[in-house]
């Protein structure tokens, strides 16, 4: 079981590969298994309280004689291990620290485990779109986030490897690469490269018409250099995912995250001017200590003018030590939760707009589900990314589609997140 974000898919999908070359079968279902082992999140505390209750679950199951083995793996063991070991020792075999995994497999037995930092193994079956980790661990700090406490200081994966690993993927099927990391703009500092050479030699490696989705760039190292780059190379999708946080500046310096007075307005203005129909998407958190009703206003004007295809907004959550916890002027959960609805409701109307936008054109559509009976599909666009995103809801000639397959399809309406389409080769 892989909870939390992407990047814990990728070192699940890593865990359970290693599985497969030592020897194990890896069930989709629970009920089937000898072992259970879930790959934690504890990044904020509702993420906790959710981990906690499928370790419980699991622990029902092993109580009841279901499973034999429980295995608690990752973040939440990195920041509550000690707390874990008390209240799980009588059920739980073993706590596994993020990237600890030959600790699994020692535990659990088995062959020779040759090739471990390469991965072919897709958890959720969707194996044309598989996530690409190229660094773990963060040096930006800022005062909110507990990852640095969690995984530790940035550590790039050699870009040769990344390459290979890419080149796996794909013959094993994957269309659609997406590139996570805490921050992808800081890859390569601790080794001497950059995003911007593994960029490159992906494009002229990978297979044509493979799609590179980029998630998770800092805004302060955005800049129309990078830009300019990215659009050079084919294989990257007109998308990116640049969480701003925040638009006030007092705010930003408070998280850590100062900014160049009108850099972010200037990037995301050159981004649309470049290409109006590039995809943009952002998060924003709300209530964070020392927020006021215009400083958050800022942010509403920020997102209007921007006009981001999606947004994610979320309340903000003090966690344990973490700087901000400690500031003056902490903000009501009501209050924050508030600005957090009023936020999406204006989005919702921008993203309305957006999507209208593509009404009439043609698009090139990865599908991931098929319906044959009901004689739809549902797919994604460039726009779409894997599970955040919206769909493209085709119709019409879909026999012959599969799952997988990437297609052209002629947009015909559109929701505040999803558009739909019919299929047109």
């Amino acid at each position: 079981m892989s909870m939390g974000c992407a990047k814990n898919t990728a070192d699940s999908e890593h865990l359970a590969a290693q599985l497969t070359n030592s020897g194990h079968d890896v069930v989709d279902d629970v009920s089937g298994a000898d072992a259970a082992i879930i790959n934690t999140c504890g990044f904020i505390q509702d993420a906790v309280k959710e981990n906690i209750d499928a370790i419980l679950d699991l622990e029902k199951l092993k109580l009841d004689g279901k499973i034999s083995t429980l295995i608690v793996a990752g973040c939440l063991v990195n920041r509550y291990e000690k707390e874990l070991r008390t209240e799980f020792s009588q059920s739980v075999d073993l706590f596994v620290r993020s990237e600890e995994w030959d600790k699994v497999i020692s535990f659990l037995g088995g062959g020779e485990n040759r090739n471990c930092e390469l991965v072919t193994h897709a958890l959720d079956k969707n194996y044309w779109t598989r996530y690409l980790k190229i660094s773990e661990g963060c040096n930006t700090l800022c005062s909110y986030c507990a990852i640095p406490l969690i995984r530790g200081r940035l550590r790039s994966v050699p870009l040769r490897m990344l390459i290979d690993e890419a080149l796996m993927l794909c013959a094993a099927g994957a269309r659609e690469l997406c590139l996570v990391s805490q921050d992808l703009t800081v890859y390569g500092q601790d080794i001497s490269t950059n995003l911007q050479s593994l960029i490159h030699e992906l494009n002229n490696e990978l297979p044509k018409n493979t799609w590179l989705r980029l998630l998770y760039l800092h805004p302060n190292r955005v800049d129309e250099r990078l830009i300019d780059f990215l659009l050079e190379h084919e294989h990257v999708l007109h998308y990116l995912d640049i969480p701003i946080q925040h638009a006030d500046p007092e705010i930003l310096s408070r998280m850590n995250r100062p900014c160049e007075d009108g850099h972010m307005m200037r990037i995301f203005r050159y981004i649309r001017n470049v290409d109006p129909l590039f995809a943009l998407r952002t998060t924003i958190m709300t209530g964070f200590p020392g927020e006021t009703a215009k400083s958050f206003e800022r942010v509403i004007d920020f997102v209007s003018e921007v006009e981001f295809d999606r947004l994610g907004a979320f309340v903000y959550s003090p966690e344990e030590g973490t700087r901000a916890a400690e500031f003056p002027g902490q903000v009501s959960r009501k209050t924050a939760e508030a600005r957090c609805s009023k936020l999406m409701d204006i989005q919702r109307e921008i993203s309305q707009e957006r999507g209208e936008l593509f009404i009439g054109r043609e698009l090139s559509v990865l599908v991931d589900e098929v319906d044959d009976e009901a004689g739809e599909a549902w797919s994604r666009s460039y726009r779409d990314a894997p599970e955040v995103d919206g769909i493209v809801c085709l119709t019409g000639n879909i026999e012959g589609v599969k799952r997988g397959d990437i297609v052209r399809a002629k947009i015909y309406d559109c929701a505040e997140n999803d558009l739909f389409g019919e299929v047109i080769a």
